[in-house]
């Protein structure tokens, strides 16, 4: 068996997944897991883990997936071989943040996460004044262009933190640190769910750093603490 992820725009309304299910069924594939991205304007887009018997069925598939009325397949990629589960996988990333005792290992922890659990090409985790990546994985765009990107996005009409960017660049702010978390990748746009996700993980790891560098300041002037 191979499993595949297949991301799926579908009608919002009673019965639209269902046909989808059914679809999936005539070529032999079995529906095992659902995550819903995005919902509003009358459509879902949702993420379809999809167990099929033979990697050539894939054409079939998107066939018989996009004949259902108002169906679009926007991307089909191959999964692990473990099934993976985007709820736990965020709580068990947040449990290794904040387990983190060092602003380096936090930073290069929220980078090497990022890339994993967004399945992004790369992370960068920068300064907006500064030229220079703070910590990064992966390919990232040169400082400027990060900056550059930024400076467009704050400017935006929708100044909300990752609905104003290009649909394979999302980004969150860490307050507290001064940083911004920016993630990019190929072929599949960030979706609402996934773009709350981030801007969460950014905030846990801002308060994190809030309580490593209040220690750190502590330890250097043990009468702050008094």
């Amino acid at each position: 068996m191979a499993l595949f992820i297949v991301r799926v725009w579908v009608p919002d309304r009673p019965g639209a997944l269902g046909s989808v299910a059914s679809r999936i069924g005539a070529v032999r594939g079995d529906l095992v897991g659902i995550d819903i991205l995005e919902r509003g304007g009358g459509r879902a887009i949702d993420e379809l883990v999809v167990d099929l018997p033979s990697e050539s069925l894939v054409d079939l598939l998107i066939s018989e997936v996009s004949q259902v009325d108002g169906v679009d397949v926007e991307d089909v990629r191959r999964a692990s071989d473990a099934l993976a589960d985007p709820r736990l996988d965020a709580l068990e990333t947040a449990a290794t943040l904040v387990a983190q005792i060092g602003i380096e290992p936090l930073l290069k922890s929220l980078a090497r996460s990022s890339v994993r659990d967004f399945q992004s090409d790369w992370a960068g985790i920068v300064e907006p004044d500064l030229p220079d990546h703070v910590v990064s994985v992966g390919a990232v765009p040169p400082g400027e262009w990060l900056k550059a990107f930024l400076a467009g996005s704050r400017a935006s009409v929708v100044p909300r933190p990752g609905e104003s960017a290009p649909d394979d660049v999302a980004w969150a702010d860490m307050d507290a640190a001064g940083l911004v978390l920016i993630l990019g990748r190929q072929g599949r746009p960030f979706r609402v769910r996934e773009r709350r996700q981030l801007t969460a993980v950014a905030k846990i790891v801002d308060c994190r750093w809030a309580e490593l560098t209040s220690r750190a300041g502590r330890m250097v002037h043990p009468s702050a603490s008094l």
